[in-house]
């Protein structure tokens, strides 16, 4: 993901940031990395749009494309829900990582927060990722949806990419103190999807027998 951000800069900030809307992708490693590159501390420079910049006008560019990316993203994240509704989820939810479980959770969070529901959700780590969707389907109204989305968001991205800025020259340590954390996420991903496969197996193979059975 860092290579993808180094070379394509604000173009991978957006596109990252508008997934993570919706579906989570990192948005605290693309924001903190962006902030990082825009320093020019890590021996390379900010590409936007194919010229490279460094500096603060850098660091507004990486917050600006962040902030765009998310907000389209969590537009379109609202729409989905307000147009399919919880009958979408229901039948399509795992498409978007929503099972009726999370969406049971979205609704007690909605519940718990009220109209605030959707501004502190964008400060919650990868849950902010499944509150766009569950907001349409509980058809929270678009305008302050949109606005509570912006004023989170863009606090998000100005306070992860200025991380990035001050970690500058130390990021490389910085990531390599985490290696040994990231490769457990790995290990653990991978055992989690090899257990989810040996269970759906499983269920499948019951499932056989018991048509049979009949």
């Amino acid at each position: 993901m860092t290579s993808f951000l180094a070379h394509y800069g604000i173009v991978a900030i957006f596109c990252l940031m508008a997934i993570d809307a919706v579906f989570p992708a990192a948005s605290e490693l693309t924001m903190v990395y962006g902030g990082a590159l825009a320093s020019g501390a890590l021996g390379r420079e900010l590409d936007v749009f194919g010229s490279h910049a460094g500096g603060f006008e850098a660091y507004v560019a990486v917050v600006v494309s962040g902030l765009v990316g998310y907000q389209l993203g969590a537009i379109a994240g609202w729409a989905i829900g307000d147009r399919g509704g919880r009958p979408l989820l229901e039948r399509r939810g795992r498409w978007f990582h929503l099972s009726p479980e999370k969406l049971d959770r979205a609704d007690r969070w909605f519940a718990r927060w009220d109209q605030w529901a959707v501004f502190v959700g964008r400060f919650t780590p990868v849950a902010r990722s499944f509150i766009s969707i569950p907001a349409g389907v509980f058809e929270m109204p678009f305008a302050r949806y949109n606005a509570l989305t912006l004023v989170g968001n863009a606090l998000w991205c100005i306070v992860l990419a200025a991380i990035g800025w001050a970690l500058g020259s130390s990021y490389h340590g910085f990531d390599d103190a985490f290696t040994y954390v990231e490769v457990a996420v790995v290990a653990v991903a991978l055992l989690g999807a090899a257990w989810w496969l040996l269970r759906r197996r499983k269920s499948s193979t019951i499932a056989v027998r018991g048509d049979q059975a009949r």
